[in-house]
């Protein structure tokens, strides 16, 4: 059976537990989704500071589960919309990695130009520049982001589907868009529950991600075995355990 490796690279154990149950329902049931939560960082990353943090944190939640018993991943999906750590854990990886947002541009692009739609207003700037880094600023017509965090929107989801809906809406016509995408993973599952209300296909990123992880087949690994190229210091037992021994 294959097996999914979902980081949540922030600490909330509510989105991790999303995660689990919005991943596994997509992958289905010939494949094993394991959800880890990071151990370190910010309950909800919403600035540049909780999102550097947060890259440290999906890399130590990775090598922590590979020292686990559990069987190794056969890909490996960073359950974040803004992806942190993705090029760090694709380098250092043997099995495919990818990104609730990477996977969520791909899709959106099938469709033609695409908005995004998310929570937390700082995102903005730092998705288009993931957009830059990822070859899809030319498809990406614009980014709205709404006041409420995405943590914020999932504790109401009611008042959520109403405000989501609209600014997809707003997306559309504004923009002029052949898709949105409904960025977050505290949003996982809302896509469908407003589609009905949205002229133009709705995203979801965690389906996306989903998907996507699990695509054959899977790009070739940069690497052969699990690994960091250079020595740490001061850092966890288990990312000490894949870097090289220190030169004496």
């Amino acid at each position: 059976m294959k097996q999914l490796l979902v980081i949540n690279p922030n600490t909330s154990e509510r989105v991790s537990a999303l995660l689990q149950t919005h991943v596994q329902a997509a992958a289905g049931l010939h494949v094993t989704v394991r959800t880890v939560t990071a151990r370190f960082g910010a309950p909800y990353i919403a600035d540049e500071a909780s999102y550097a943090v947060a890259a440290h944190a999906a890399l130590d939640a990775w090598a922590a589960a590979l020292a686990s018993p559990e069987p190794p991943p056969d890909a490996v999906l960073i359950g974040c919309f803004g992806d942190p750590g993705l090029m760090a854990l694709r380098e250092s990886s043997p099995a495919p990695v990818t990104g609730l947002a990477e996977a969520a541009f791909i899709e959106a692009a099938r469709h033609g130009r695409y908005a995004i739609v998310t929570g937390g207003e700082r995102w903005g700037p730092m998705l288009q520049r993931l957009a830059q880094a990822l070859g899809q600023a030319q498809q990406l017509a614009g980014i709205h982001t709404v006041v409420p965090t995405g943590a914020q929107l999932a504790a109401d989801p009611a008042a959520a589907h109403r405000l989501l809906a609209q600014a997809c809406r707003d997306a559309a016509h504004q923009l002029g868009v052949q898709a949105v995408i409904l960025g977050g993973a505290g949003l996982a599952g809302m896509a469908a529950a407003i589609q009905s209300d949205v002229p133009v296909p709705v995203i979801d990123s965690v389906t996306a991600g989903t998907h996507w992880a699990l695509r054959t087949p899977p790009l070739p690994p940069a690497r052969s075995t699990p690994g960091f190229d250079i020595a740490w210091q001061g850092l966890s037992s288990e990312m000490c355990a894949l870097a090289p021994t220190p030169a004496d």
